[in-house]
């Protein structure tokens, strides 16, 4: 099965639960245990560090954002393996990130 989503429209963006107020998400696939979403971090964003049980991959689309020191601009992309520690994140501009989480078989 094909999914076909226009990642830069307005339409499907939703609350972001469990983020700070203001992330907003757009869920561009969710099976299997796998997922692929858009986040928008707003102004300010601030999220404290964490761990996740499978892999996840970063690509900014727009803005920036900062983890443990570095800074993740623009057209960055990022692999966070499991189980690594990753954060805290902030972003002073705001941001778009296409964040894949892939389970660990």
């Amino acid at each position: 099965m094909s999914y076909i989503r226009n990642i830069y429209d307005e339409d499907s963006w939703e609350e972001a639960h469990g983020y700070p107020a203001g992330t907003k998400i757009k869920t561009l696939r969710d099976e299997d245990g796998a997922k692929t979403v858009l986040l928008k971090l707003p102004k300010g964003f601030r999220m404290e560090s964490h761990a996740h049980m499978y892999n996840e991959q970063h690509l900014v689309l727009s803005g920036e954002y900062e983890s443990s020191g570095e800074v993740f601009p623009f057209s960055t992309y990022r692999l966070i393996r499991a189980g690594d520690n990753h954060g805290p994140f902030t972003s002073k501009t705001g941001a778009v990130i296409l964040v894949i989480w892939d389970p660990v078989k």
